[in-house]
């Protein structure tokens, strides 16, 4: 149960978490306050996980303002008086002193869309690991099963043809015994499209492949229904992603998309951990809420200023910008020359992460809070959001209804002023659609002039064919 104290007077009892119980207690603090005559207040409730947060509703519901206490600071103010003794009662008298020296804080909230938004984009995260564990608990038992038939394939995960080969042929004598004849019969049947060279190597492969390991037809069972499990993973992943940029896009945030090197998911990561862009200062308060500084240890000549990390902070902050970060430095020709620069006079690694997370924090706080577009000195050419946002669904396979839906919500976001540069971009897309250079379901032209007319641009006149 959270420890509160509704009033240092008042005698200490236990509130079960049930709505009755709580509206005793609410109802028990305004009595407090009626007979002492109280006319200021406030209830300071200590952090427990998540099950300080009924108790934190309720009050503020009921029109107290409540606080959020660390436990760290009830554990500083318990120890001088009461050392070596750890009780609810002495937590509640230090709750109380550190409560009146000021050091009970106000939290920010969100509200149901900010919140959809983290719980997303962490539960996607959640996923994206569960399905890196699969990958090696697949490759794993496959290995154990047929020996070097993984590296036969490029793309293990993206092509659908090991797998076909597994289901009808599971051992490598019933692959060398097909034939690439057979082989290629049993995938045209399929309608998967192959090239032959590939089922060839994995013709070859059989022709000399070890035996595999104890229990092999098990292991390739497990091994197949690992990676149905995964596909179930991966659809539901890119619903989730669909999702998020549907949020997205309904935030300022959705300007980091001109930044090079951020696309659809960080941003999202960003602005779900981040919340309201209102709730920060400076670029510095993102820094300092991430724990994007070095822990330092100074004891009279002994002076470590450059330590790991701190390690109190906003985990999943940090992690969102530090993940950009990489990114950056992979993508983004400006941070990847720094990157090797810094490289070459002997700089740590991770010292270079944290100095383009700092950057990209000081960059996107201008973007996000001065509602504008990526601008930096060093790079001559930004990315186009409209653009980014089209080409994401175009992967994920979103209907056009909501496609048309986050362009609409993203363009509000953008200022007018860049209006006709978004709209460049798109309008080649058209061009290349009208003139027959784009292959694949062109659904997407016939929502490209209402995105124009919304952008205040004309449509393109495309060149005649001559057919």
């Amino acid at each position: 149960m959270p420890k509160s104290g509704p009033s240092i007077s008042s005698p200490i009892f236990t509130v079960e978490h049930t709505r009755p119980a709580l509206d005793g207690a609410v109802a028990h603090l305004r009595r407090a306050f009626e007979q002492h005559q109280l006319r200021d207040g406030l209830v300071a409730i200590e952090r427990t996980g998540r099950y300080h947060r009924v108790v934190q509703r309720t009050f503020a519901a009921a029109g107290f303002e409540t606080r959020i206490l660390h436990p760290f600071v009830t554990k500083q103010y318990r120890q001088p008086v009461d050392p070596g003794n750890k009780t609810d009662d002495a937590d509640l008298a230090a709750i109380h002193r550190a409560t009146v020296t000021g050091c009970a804080l106000l939290e920010a909230t969100r509200d149901e869309a900010w919140t959809t938004l983290q719980l997303l984009i962490r539960h996607r995260r959640d996923l994206v690991c569960k399905g890196a564990a699969l990958n090696c608990q697949i490759r794993d038992h496959l290995e154990a099963a047929l020996p070097g038939y993984a590296a036969c394939f490029d793309k293990l995960w993206d092509s659908v043809i090991p797998w076909h080969l597994l289901r009808h042929y599971p051992t490598a004598t019933q692959i060398r015994e097909a034939g690439v004849t057979t082989l290629c019969h049993s995938l045209r049947q399929a309608d998967i499209r192959f090239q032959q060279r590939t089922i060839q190597t994995v013709v070859d492969w059989a022709e000399q492949a070890a035996p595999g390991d104890i229990a092999a037809g098990q292991h390739l069972r497990i091994a197949l229904a690992l990676y149905e499990d995964r596909q179930r993973k991966t659809q539901e992943i890119k619903a989730l992603e669909r999702d998020i940029a549907g949020r997205l896009v309904q935030t300022p945030y959705v300007l980091l998309l001109s930044f090079p090197g951020i696309n659809v998911v960080s941003a999202a990561d960003f602005a779900g951990e981040m919340g309201p862009i209102e709730h920060y200062l400076n670029a510095k308060s993102i820094t300092g809420r991430a724990g994007l500084r070095p822990s330092r240890y100074q004891s009279d000549q002994v002076d470590k200023a450059n330590g790991p990390l701190v390690r109190c902070c906003n985990h999943a902050l940090r992690a969102a910008i530090l993940t950009i970060a990489d990114n950056l430095i992979v993508c983004n020709h400006h941070f990847n020359v720094l990157a090797t620069q810094w490289a070459a006079q002997g700089k740590d690694p991770r010292h270079t992460r944290v100095k383009v997370g700092l950057r990209f924090c000081r960059i996107g706080f201008q973007m996000v809070a001065g509602r504008q577009v990526f601008r930096h000195p060093c790079i001559q050419d930004r990315h186009y959001i409209l653009e980014k946002l089209t080409a994401f669904h175009r992967e994920h396979d979103t209907g056009m209804v909501e496609v048309l839906r986050d362009l609409h919500a993203a363009i509000r976001h953008v200022p007018p002023r860049e209006y006709a540069a978004e709209a460049k971009p798109l309008q080649d897309e058209y061009r290349r659609i009208q003139d027959g250079r784009r292959r694949g379901p062109q659904l997407l032209g016939n929502i490209l002039p209402i995105v124009f007319a919304r952008l205040g641009v004309g449509l393109v006149s495309s060149n005649e064919s001559g057919e």
